[in-house]
């Protein structure tokens, strides 16, 4: 057996490139991946900076910690302030009374200084201070010195986008690299009928010709692999090195050290060679050996019933999820996680389902003279060849479409959103604004963030990002808001505005809420209930439930010129409301979003110029025979070229079509889930970015096709 595979392989190595690209490929952007993510795993370990020379931190506390219910018992939860709390003033001169104490710079997170600082270093012995301070404050001692710094969690937090880009780009490459490989398998088997079918006839069983194919597949899995690691190994420092001059890494970001992604996507690759091969072997198995012979050039039995059942049981559960998150959460539309898995599902199943697809698109077209009637008769004929040419550029299409079209679609739709809740005419923007005077004439509101924790049943405390409203009077002049229940005139110190996500959404009821500092909780009276939209709004709240916040918005309307130059001298960035949220929401999106989405659809893009390649250099290098029959029927090799050419672009044009078809789903929901959040429906297909795909995977396809049958008609 191991001879015969060896000299198999040796003999076929042509059909085998591309698998073993596609293969290998994978395998290096999984292990490029992994070796990514373990990098965000752990942030780096940086000395403590603001109190290096201080042995002791005292720090007000920083977290409020709340008990809920876990099952039988109970259990404390612990929610991060937005900054820590001052250190009480009583403790700070019990402090300075015995010890020398430090304070060190103010902590440029809290643009509203208290006086007391909310953290000071004691030169004293770490018992004595924890014996005097009790449960007043906290008492950090070596590393944990480091939650004192200005921002500590800035280093985690950077890498959290850098954690989703790289699991979703590594998800898309396990998607497209079983996609691309298991098409690759299927179809070389659909030319290898002949040959199975004289090995048949030589006796051999069918299990022998499914073993001959997996043995195949694990030996191409294990070289592919042993190549992709090497890829991964030098691909791991560039793809850091992208990262970071794309601004979607910080600066100290590198990649390398563990072996474990290596061994992931070593095994990974060999699972894939050999399920992309599986199915392919079941099939081989089956072929008789007169039916093999006679039915060698005859596409029959081209969707059998185990890929029929498969393909519409994906393409069905696609949908399925697709309503289901629409009912039940149509908020999760809007995540970058649902629209790019779900969309895989129904592209999966629109690929099994594409021989039943690909005859009657073929013969709905009506191409000009015998050359297009040729193409059009041989597309239809050629179900195999043409789905498999059509399938790649489904993936790529449906990845641009809904990947670059729901991003901003949510984009565009979040950005008309915050246009549309404000009347003014005017705003001034910037992280911490000085207090302006409406000049005579106009009405002018500042608005700040805050947060207010809140318990969701019994079993969990939410954090909500909030927004103070300075003027509440100011505010419910210039606000547009997507009242469901209510009135915004309502709020005061004792009420809040909430949206329909609030456990009690009732106008009147009371909800129990924590302040941003922690102090609470306060019962507040529900002024008004917002929907949900693209989830920025609400809750609101006065200034006096949210210490510590300063306006980083002030909305203005009326006054003309004298209005603009009061805000001009909030120290802010003052433009008309339209500028204002453009440049809080551009309609396509941050650079480094759009960085991120490049380099997914780049990834799906690389594969789909491999598998086109592959599929058509294979499949026009075993028509010499159909060619050369054209060539005594009188056709000129201008003609067959044509032919050729002709059949892979109507079978790009094919897939394309279904890509899109995928899209039209996807971004239909999206545009139904943002009417029902009673959000702006802003969809846009990315036509040029869809056009530049299929464009690509066409012109790939013309060269693949024309390359041999250039060499076949000479």
């Amino acid at each position: 057996m191991l001879t015969v595979v060896l000299s198999g392989l040796r003999a076929r190595w042509a059909s085998f490139l591309g698998g073993f690209v596609a293969l290998a490929l994978g395998v290096g952007l999984l292990a490029t991946m992994g070796l990514g993510l373990s990098a965000t795993f752990h942030a780096p370990e940086r000395p403590p900076q603001r109190f290096a020379s201080s042995p002791v931190v005292v720090q007000g506390q920083d977290r409020l910690t709340l008990d809920v219910r876990r099952g039988p018992g109970t259990a404390s939860v612990a929610q991060r302030l937005d900054r820590p709390q001052p250190v009480d003033g009583e403790l700070l001169r019990e402090l300075r009374a015995r010890w020398t104490v430090t304070t060190g710079d103010r902590n440029p997170s809290d643009p509203a200084p208290t006086g007391a600082p909310d953290a000071v270093g004691v030169d004293a012995p770490a018992a004595e201070v924890r014996a005097l301070v009790g449960d007043r404050a906290q008492v950090l001692t070596g590393d944990e010195r480091r939650r004192a710094d200005h921002d500590p969690d800035r280093d985690a937090d950077a890498l959290v986008g850098v954690n989703a880009l790289l699991g979703t780009a590594g998800g898309v490459t396990a998607f497209v690299s079983v996609f691309v490989v298991a098409s690759t398998f299927a179809f070389a088997v659909a030319l290898r009928r002949r040959e199975f079918g004289l090995l048949r006839t030589a006796g051999a069983t069918p299990g022998q010709i499914r073993r001959l194919l997996l043995a195949e597949a694990a030996a191409l899995g294990v070289l592919a692999s042993a190549a992709g690691c090497a890829l991964g190994a030098a691909g791991a420092p560039l793809l850091a090195r992208l990262l970071v001059d794309g601004d979607l890494a910080p600066a100290w970001f590198t990649v390398g050290g563990p072996v474990w992604p290596f061994h992931a996507a070593f095994w990974t690759g060999v699972t894939v060679a050999l399920a992309g091969a599986l199915a392919a072997s079941r099939r081989a198995g089956k072929v008789g050996p007169t039916a093999a012979l006679r039915a060698a050039d005859v596409d029959t039995d081209t969707l059998p019933a185990g890929r029929a059942v498969l393909g519409t049981g994906l393409l069905l559960a696609g949908l399925g999820l697709l309503v289901w998150t629409y009912v039940t959460d149509p908020s999760a539309l809007l995540k970058r996680k649902t629209y790019t898995t779900l969309p895989m599902l129904l592209i999966t199943g629109i690929a099994l389902l594409s021989p039943l697809l690909v005859r009657p698109v073929a013969r709905l077209l009506r191409l000009p003279g015998a050359v297009g009637t040729l193409v059009r008769e041989n597309s239809a004929a050629s179900v195999r060849r043409t789905a498999a040419v059509a399938a790649p550029v489904l993936v790529t299409v449906a990845l641009a479409g809904t990947l670059f079209g729901s991003a901003s679609g949510v984009t565009r739709a979040k950005g008309a959103e915050a246009r549309e809740q404000t009347t003014a005419e005017y705003v001034a923007a910037g992280p911490s604004l000085r207090p302006v005077t409406a000049p005579p004439g106009a009405v002018v509101s500042p608005t700040g963030p805050t947060s207010v924790f809140v318990r969701d049943g019994d079993a969990a405390v939410v954090k909500y990002g909030a927004r103070a409203v300075g003027d509440p009077a100011a505010f419910a002049a210039l606000a547009r808001l997507p009242v469901v229940a209510g009135d915004p005139r309502d709020l005061d110190d004792r009420s809040i505005i909430v949206n329909e996500e609030f456990e009690r959404h009732r106008v009147g009821e009371t909800v129990e809420v924590w302040r941003a500092d922690g102090t609470g909780p306060v019962r507040l009276r529900v002024a008004a209930v917002l929907a949900l939209g693209t989830g920025d709004n609400g809750p609101y709240v006065t200034r006096a439930n949210a210490p510590g916040s300063v306006p980083d918005r002030i909305d203005a309307r009326g006054g003309g010129t004298a209005t603009v130059r009061a805000l001009e001298a909030s120290g802010g960035s003052v433009g008309t409301a339209d500028a204002w949220a453009e440049a809080a929401r551009p309609s396509n999106g941050s650079p480094q979003a759009r960085l991120g989405m490049v380099l997914v659809l780049g990834i799906a893009l690389v594969y789909t110029v491999i598998g086109l390649a592959n599929t058509l250099l294979m499949a026009t290098s075993v028509r010499g025979g159909e060619l050369a029959s054209l060539r005594l029927a009188g056709a000129t090799r201008a003609q067959i070229l044509r032919v050729v050419t002709g059949e892979a672009t109507l079978a790009v044009a094919i897939g394309t079509l279904l890509g899109l078809a995928v899209t039209a789903l996807v971004l239909g929901t999206l545009g139904a889930g943002l009417a029902a959040l009673a959000a702006p429906v802003a969809l846009a297909l990315p036509w040029g970015t869809v056009g530049a795909a299929a464009g690509v995977c066409a012109m790939v396809a013309v060269a693949a096709s024309a390359l041999p049958a250039w060499r076949l008609t000479r």
